[in-house]
């Protein structure tokens, strides 16, 4: 099991249980004691969860997704390609707004060096597109939420209602045909509604595993969306139902 699959590991079954014993952790994922006490203290300084002689308890509510800094070391090569073929919809000159979340800054990553007008909704992609030399960049206002360094709030939403974009590309916690495309956070949902509302064209980016989850705050319906890009493994039986309500589904 590799590290990124431990922590990911770890953290489902210590937010499962309430808290968890060290030497169930090792029995759990194959790895020593001392190894899982490593672990534990990384997921601690991320705020997942709370270390006790011998154990941890979690921090995290069931409904709540995993903090960013362990969320981007997972399925990078997949997020990657899902990053490459999104960006390859956008044409030279484009204006986009770009949404937050771990998927969407790969999706910056992939337009540094591209002539676009990018306005992301984090300060992670900010930072990724800041140096690009053929780049535009408008950098909303707004308040980062810490950890995610995503913008929300009326001056994130006000931003985005002054202008007007080609292509809103948007990650999402959820996506399924019969609730549509929602997210975890209420402030983060509302700033995407608004980025979809100021765009001609709409992009979701999501993993195969997001298409059979529904977070707590619905965004859009699912015909709101022009295209969706995803992976291969993602279930055949959802990909026809979001084709049948009228978006475009890309795997990759």
């Amino acid at each position: 099991m590799s590290g990124t699959d431990r922590l990911r590991r770890i953290t489902e079954a210590v937010r499962e249980a309430g808290s968890v014993g060290v030497a169930e952790l090792a029995g759990l994922t194959g790895a020593s004691e001392m190894t899982i006490r490593r672990d534990l203290e990384v997921l601690a300084s991320q705020g997942v969860l709370e270390r006790y002689r011998g154990g941890a308890r979690s921090l995290l509510l069931r409904g709540e997704e995993p903090p960013f800094a362990l969320r981007a070391r997972e399925g990078l090569e997949v997020k990657r390609r899902i990053a490459a073929e999104a960006a390859g919809l956008v044409a030279d000159g484009e204006s986009v707004v770009l949404d937050s979340g771990t998927t969407c800054l790969e999706v910056a990553r992939e337009l540094e060096r591209r002539r676009v007008t990018v306005a992301p909704l984090s300060l992670h992609a900010v930072n990724a597109l800041a140096a690009g030399p053929r780049v535009t960049l408008l950098v909303p206002g707004g308040r980062p939420r810490p950890g995610e360094l995503a913008l929300t709030g009326p001056l994130t939403e006000a931003s985005l209602a002054a202008l007007r974009f080609d292509t809103a590309i948007i990650g999402c916690c959820g996506l399924t045909a019969a609730d549509g495309l929602t997210a975890h956070d209420l402030d983060d949902a509302a700033v995407k509604r608004a980025a979809i509302s100021s765009a001609r064209r709409v992009v979701a980016v999501a993993e195969a595993a997001k298409l059979v989850r529904t977070a707590l705050a619905f965004v859009v319906p699912a015909s709101a969306l022009h295209a969706v890009v995803t992976d291969a493994t993602a279930p055949g039986d959802e990909t026809d139902r979001l084709a049948a309500a009228g978006v475009t589904v890309r795997k990759v």
